[in-house]
């Protein structure tokens, strides 16, 4: 299978890597450099990620926290810049250590050049790690 072109593609194949759990495959899709942000992160989690090998450390052990099952409501918006997508979805499954739900809201800007994820702003919701048991990857945020 030859490798998704456009951002709102790659990004289609980044979810389905998500559900199938290969966070390696999922690292692999960034730029070297890439920068992945969170501009709503509380105080002690990452407001900012730089480069692939950082990306990687803070993704590897997701599997572990969250089952994702799901990606309903996926809305992908071309912006006036065909490199960049703006992108709307919910993530649901459950939290591995609790059993419980897990639903997320996501806003994302995305950016893709040569084929590679170069920027992700991650708009999530902060509020929701005041659930019990909310601990979404379990990294060293």
């Amino acid at each position: 299978m030859s490798a998704p072109t456009s951002p709102a593609d790659l990004y289609r194949h980044s979810l389905q890597l998500l559900l199938d759990k290969d966070i390696a495959a999922w690292v692999a899709l960034w730029a070297e450099d890439g920068l992945m942000e969170f501009p709503f992160a509380p105080a002690g989690r990452p407001g900012r990620l730089e480069g692939r090998e950082a990306i990687a450390a803070y993704m590897c052990h997701y599997p572990d926290h969250i089952d994702l099952h799901d990606f309903p409501d996926l809305r992908i918006h071309q912006t006036t810049e065909p490199e960049t997508i703006v992108v709307e979805m919910r993530g649901v499954g459950r939290l591995v250590q609790s059993d419980a739900p897990f639903d997320m809201t996501y806003i994302a800007v995305v950016t893709v050049r040569d084929g590679r994820i170069t920027s992700y702003r991650d708009y999530w919701n902060p509020l929701a790690l005041q659930e019990p048991g909310a601990d979404f990857t379990g990294s060293s945020r």
